[in-house]
């Protein structure tokens, strides 16, 4: 069985695309930003994705991603989640993108997610239930 917890499907859409009719270096960020939010909404649907609330929630701090072949227009691809790295807080999501038909690697990456206090405008430690899912999720 694959270590991968979470796969998000989509397409490749015209808008994705660079001059080349490859998919856009920026794009894929976005494809990973849309996997990341099915993926912890799953998980943790009380936290707040935006911080409209006032609340807590999660933010970048950091990402990073390897291109390793073009994807095409109107391409079905599978990005894959799972995160890793657990810390007081912080955590990683690690990222694979794959086209469907051929299972080849477009991209892959991760992301490092601090813990935020929107109401308080700074970092904050993971709350426990948040770290206790990460865990049970393998990170």
């Amino acid at each position: 069985m694959s270590d991968w917890r979470y796969s998000f499907h989509d397409r490749i859409r015209y808008g994705d695309l660079d001059t080349n009719a490859h998919l856009n270096n920026v794009a894929v960020h976005q494809f990973f930003e849309s996997a990341r939010v099915a993926y912890l909404h799953r998980l943790f649907p009380e936290l707040s994705a935006a911080g409209r609330d006032g609340g807590r929630g999660l933010i970048f701090a950091e990402t990073h991603v390897r291109f390793a072949s073009p994807g095409f227009y109107d391409e079905r691809v599978r990005i894959d989640v799972r995160p890793a790295d657990l810390r007081r807080s912080s955590f990683k999501l690690e990222f694979q993108m794959a086209s469907e038909p051929d299972e080849r690697l477009i991209a892959e990456g991760w992301g490092t997610l601090v813990g935020y206090d929107y109401g308080a405008g700074r970092a904050a430690p993971l709350p426990d239930e948040v770290s206790a899912a990460l865990r049970a999720e393998g990170a």
